[in-house]
């Protein structure tokens, strides 16, 4: 049974001297020596009073004029309070302190211009656009050349989402060794653990209902400091990608915003609504309810396979949205047209697939191989990233090779692979394009654009972009400041493993941290993970279940290894679970889906969005909800068919038919056999 557990003097000349003899007097008594001290003391006292009061007034004043009602400004950092006087946001000065004899104040704007390194600019403006929201607009700029600039924050006492995919994912963010800061740019951290991840944006949410949002044009780098409990937002120019506007001088600036709320939640939806950008329509209905199939997993990939693949998909009685050719279709990489020795009679095979119900896309990315008839095409008409003061393409190594990378920011370059992809699309009658890589990390370390990117993370969204046109059923795995394009965002390849390193437990995380930075049509890579069976062999069959289980309570699922690689048994959890999926979790996805558009508020959501007073669930990494009634709690631990699971205060009724409305509650050991996802609805 499961159990359940209630959850800091004049003179006279000389000559009349020797000829004058006084009369003897009676001795006047003087004051003694210890008394002439003592009075001396006494007014040097008086004194010191005098000067101490006079410091501690210009000190009361000085204090004064660094202050805002829930602002001290320091000269080496500054902290906000929250309504009840208690500590909620610390940030240090790293790079400097400031000379607080050059600051003032004036309404509610602190302004210094020296630091003990020369002259700056420095404001903190407080601000009140809510009256539930305050905020506080921060800028630093360094005058003197080639100097950096660096804040700490402090992670202690909260607890902090957000920022980036990363090889080893947690809910909340686990600040590990220590990192000196490094280019926050968009990266593969399939093939570099130590990269940040393909989806990032400037934006971090607490615990204690603040958010910082760094500005767009700050060349930001990110480090952070595990014995401290620290994140540290630095900007710089010097060894960095970054690259100064020319039509400016290279000054440093560090800017951000600091806002605070009554809640997280309500801090965290004021923020999306302000800084961050909204799809403009929703995707394709069918690929929210029906799981796509890849090729991916495939030993060899022609015509004759791929139609047997399909075949094999309706014979077992699985439904499909759409079918995705992955890679080794073409004869070279930048190509764009199927082999002819692979696909002897392409126009009949994509003929054959409409005709059963199979809507097809194709796989695509930005890389056009040396040894590409694509390749000469690109060099001579200049469309590919360039070697700085040269027109020579800039050479890059990725996965499938040595290649150019296109330049998004040359309308040439653009057109040229729009009209690629049309022309497939055209042909054969292809749905939409799987869109592969995009990360800046994949840009050559020195290169030069089109356009000039002072930012490198540009090139992430001007890749994205080019789903555009395709939105209905693209997919990306990359973006920044891309919530627009109202297409399905893939995170990065997992591994057929359990853990928090691209494994299973690292899916829920992955999937709340991008969500919690606006990106909501959530595709969480295919099912079972990367191990194919020419490689290593089948997935585990448990994790390959439980994998299932997860998938069909996210708003897509992807299958690439058929559950009939198996056997019966998986087979028949696989089609309860596409099943339950269409039924249960796709119309409540659909349903917000449709909010989406208008509040960016996530679909997937973590427990504290309708707990924000309760610690224990912002701590939850294993359980999420879908919309603000239906909690989900899979099993994600190897030998287990039980497991504890937390349940926020409020009435909730489980897919067994129990009923809880003691909360928050602790439902120890409770029991989840392997064919089943333990899921509650709330219910009043």
């Amino acid at each position: 049974m499961y159990q359940i557990v209630s959850a800091t003097v004049g003179d006279i000349g000389i000559g009349a001297m020797s000829r004058y003899s006084p009369p003897k007097r009676n001795r006047i008594s003087r004051p003694s020596s210890p008394l002439i001290t003592a009075s001396a003391l006494g007014v040097i006292l008086v004194l010191a009073a005098m000067v101490a009061w006079c410091y501690y007034y210009a000190s009361l004043q000085k204090a004064n004029r660094l202050t805002t009602e829930r602002l001290d400004l320091k000269k080496d950092g500054f902290v906000i309070r929250n309504q009840a006087g208690v500590v909620i946001f610390k940030m240090a000065f790293r790079s400097g302190t400031l000379d607080l004899d050059s600051c003032s104040k004036e309404g509610q704007i602190l302004t210094c211009d020296k630091s003990n390194a020369g002259k700056i600019n420095f404001f903190i403006e407080t601000v009140k656009p809510k009256d539930t929201v305050e905020c506080y607009r921060v800028r630093w700029d360094e005058l003197e050349e080639h100097r950096l600039v660096e804040h700490v924050m402090s992670c202690s006492g909260s607890h902090w989402y957000g920022g980036a995919e990363t090889w080893s994912q947690h809910w909340p963010i686990v600040v590990k060794g220590r990192q000196t800061p490094k280019p926050f740019i968009t990266g593969d951290i399939h093939s570099n653990h130590q990269a940040f991840g393909g989806i990032l944006e400037r934006y971090w949410l607490s615990s204690n209902a603040t958010a910082i949002k760094i500005n767009d044009s700050v060349p930001f780098h990110l480090g952070w400091d595990e014995t401290n409990r620290t994140l540290w937002f630095q900007a710089r120019y010097i060894d960095s990608p970054y690259r100064p506007d020319p039509g400016n001088s290279h000054h440093v600036t560090l800017s951000y915003r600091v806002c605070v709320g009554l809640d997280i939640t309500s801090i965290h939806k004021y923020m999306v609504r302000r800084y961050f950008n909204k799809p403009n329509k929703v995707p394709s209905e069918v690929v929210f309810r029906q799981p796509m199939w890849s090729t991916r997993a495939l030993e060899e990939v022609n015509q004759e396979r791929i139609l047997k693949y399909a075949s094999d998909i309706q014979k077992n009685g699985f439904n499909c949205s759409h079918l995705e050719l992955y890679d080794r279709f073409t004869s070279g990489y930048g190509e764009f047209e199927l082999d002819p020795i692979k696909f002897p009679n392409a126009s009949a095979m994509f003929q054959k697939l409409r005709e059963d119900g199979f809507q097809v896309t194709l796989w695509t990315h930005p890389f056009v191989n040396y040894n590409s008839v694509n390749f000469g095409v690109g060099v001579e008409r200049g469309l590919f990233v360039r070697v700085p003061d040269s027109q020579l393409p800039a050479l890059v190594r990725w996965w499938n090779g040595i290649a150019g990378i296109l330049d998004f920011t040359n309308p040439e370059a653009r057109d040229w692979y729009a009209l690629k992809l049309h022309t497939l699309k055209n042909k054969y009658g292809v749905a939409s394009f799987k869109f592969d890589a995009g990360e800046t990390s994949y840009l050559p370390q020195q290169f030069s654009t089109f356009v000039p990117l002072q930012d490198p993370n540009t090139f992430t969204r001007r890749y994205t972009e080019m789903a555009i046109p395709f939105s209905d059923r693209a997919e990306l795995r990359s973006g920044y400041q891309s919530q627009n394009i109202s297409c399905f965002f893939r995170i990065i390849d997992r591994d057929s493993l359990w853990g928090y390193t691209l494994g299973l437990k690292s899916i829920i995380p992955t999937v709340l941290t991008i969500s919690i930075l606006g990106y909501q049509f959530v595709l969480p890579d295919i099912i079972g993970g990367n191990a194919y069976s020419n490689l290593t062999g089948l997935p585990d069959r448990e994790l390959y279940i439980r994998w299932l289980e997860l998938s069909a309570f996210m708003p897509a699922m992807q299958f690439s290894l058929p559950p009939w690689h198996y056997d019966d048994e998986v087979v028949n959890i696989a089609k309860k679970f596409t099943a339950l999926h269409k039924s249960l979790v796709a119309p409540r996805v659909l349903e917000l889906a449709g909010e989406v558009l208008y509040t960016g508020d996530p679909i997937i959501r973590p427990l504290w969005w309708i707990a924000t007073d309760d610690e224990a669930a912002y701590k939850i990494d294993s359980q999420f909800l879908i919309g603000d009634d239906l909690l989900v709690a899979p099993v994600l631990e190897p030998g287990k068919q039980e497991r504890d699971i937390y349940l926020p205060a409020g009435r909730w009724r489980s897919y067994k038919g129990e009923y809880f409305d003691k909360g928050p509650i602790y439902l120890t050991d409770y029991p989840v056999d392997l064919d089943e996802v333990a899921y509650f609805v709330w219910s009043g």
